[in-house]
């Protein structure tokens, strides 16, 4: 499903498509990046600079979005301690952590979730803030991991990435397609709003609700909340 404004429907966003849908994607969570839980990882399994980040001292939380941004029917659903870096793809076979510094030069890092009424898949807002010349590297290892795993199969659904708009938001950040398709069920698809300002990076995921409109309007609450 296009988010382009030719072929979608001027909606609110809403909390998800039909209720199988909804429950492929649940089956698949823990490789699509961060569309529910993420792919957090256990502290031990967590390699030593990885976890200077990980022990790094919280703030930026009114940067994340409130659930007053997507509609009345959201309700806020913040997690104590800092998330893992949003672009984890431990199930993809191309994937090393390794090799992907940027992370381990967190500063800050801070996570809440947005549920809607009936179960629909949630939105998801990380902030993260970098020492000094690494945000930008943040962003280029994001492209290096949608180029690396821009498709692949897991537990018998294929994953697949796709960058919609290098410059959106006139050059802010970026619009990224992700796809769960399965040969039985309709596809999920999910979209993330990577921005960048200064030395912070602001990444929203958000279920496919149709409309380029409700995506544009997220966005920019999105940049408003950078300052």
């Amino acid at each position: 499903m296009s988010v382009s404004s030719s072929r979608t429907r001027q909606r609110p966003l809403r909390g998800g498509g039909r209720r199988p849908v909804a429950w492929v994607v649940l089956g698949v969570l823990s490789v699509f990046v961060v569309l529910a839980a993420g792919c957090h990882r256990r502290e031990a399994d967590v390699e030593p600079d990885e976890r200077h980040s990980a022990d790094a001292e919280r703030g930026g939380a009114d940067m994340l979005l409130t659930a007053d941004d997507l509609g009345a029917d959201w309700r806020e659903d913040t997690r104590t301690g800092p998330p893992p870096w949003p672009w984890e793809q431990d199930s993809c076979p191309d994937y090393r952590s390794s090799d992907y510094p940027a992370k381990a030069h967190r500063r800050t890092a801070v996570e809440r979730y947005y549920r809607p009424a009936g179960g629909s898949p949630p939105v998801h807002h990380v902030v993260e803030t970098y020492e000094p010349g690494w945000a930008q590297r943040s962003v280029d290892d994001v492209r290096q991991v949608l180029l690396r795993c821009a498709s692949y199969l897991v537990h018998g659904s294929q994953v697949s990435f796709h960058i919609v708009d290098s410059h959106y938001l006139g050059g802010l950040g970026m619009l990224i397609r992700g796809r769960i398709e399965r040969a039985d069920i309709s596809s999920a698809v999910t979209y993330f709003v990577m921005l960048r300002r200064g030395e912070t990076v602001s990444t929203v995921s958000l279920p496919d609700s149709g409309s380029q409109a409700a995506v544009d309007s997220v966005a920019a609450k999105a940049v408003a909340r950078l300052g």
